[in-house]
């Protein structure tokens, strides 16, 4: 039975710093890099035959301490923009609860939680499902089914949306889905039925 594991990047400086960072090529911070580390021990017992990532630094330098860490040498490695974050358009490099005060927190509620609605000149989830799911689908899905064990790291909201798709989940339920920094979330894929079903394993 081959395994999908999904990986949100660790910590980043803007995550620190309560910016939004959406395609902002922001590095780790401290914090991030330990937990990318402690991510990488968790996987240690875990065989995978190859790793994507986005283009975005943050998720490439926690995929390469996850592997620095776990041992994985050589593992074939794909990285492209369709697995990069949301793009918050006129809201990145904002301090979020500046961005509540200049616009109202609810307005800003909504940009970062509804489905379809967008930030100015930015992407809403449904925008960013519209190319996770797509090479979810034709790229990282057909290695999948062929028996291979996959490790995907990414960012909070384009794994929302894989995760909606995986889970089966509404509109309604996804945008309430908060994903932890750099904790293992795995799945199995079942040859039998052809689905992807949440492991009962865990890390």
């Amino acid at each position: 039975m081959s395994l999908l594991t999904l990986l949100r990047h660790g910590e980043s400086q803007w995550n620190l710093e309560n910016r939004f960072t959406g395609w902002v090529d922001i590095g780790l911070s401290p914090k991030g890099e330990q937990e990318a580390r402690t991510a990488g021990e968790q996987l240690k017992s875990y065989h995978f035959d190859c790793l994507f990532t986005s283009v975005l630094k943050r998720a490439i330098d926690t995929a390469t301490i996850v592997c620095e860490t776990a041992g994985f040498a050589n593992l074939p490695v794909f990285r492209d923009a369709a697995l990069n974050e949301r793009m918050y358009g006129a809201l990145q490099g904002l301090n979020k609860d500046e961005t509540a005060q200049k616009y109202g927190a609810a307005q800003v509620k909504i940009w970062r939680r509804s489905y379809d609605v967008r930030p100015p000149d930015g992407e809403s989830l449904a925008d960013t499902a519209a190319r996770v799911l797509p090479y979810y689908d034709t790229v990282i899905f057909p290695k999948l089914a062929a028996g291979e064990s996959i490790l995907v790291v990414a960012h909070g909201n384009s794994l929302r949306a894989l995760i909606m798709k995986l889970d089966n989940l509404s509109k309604e339920e996804i945008v309430e889905l908060n994903i932890p920094t750099a904790i293992p979330i795995m799945y199995d894929y079942d040859a039998a039925t052809g689905e992807v079903v949440k492991t009962a394993l865990g890390v």
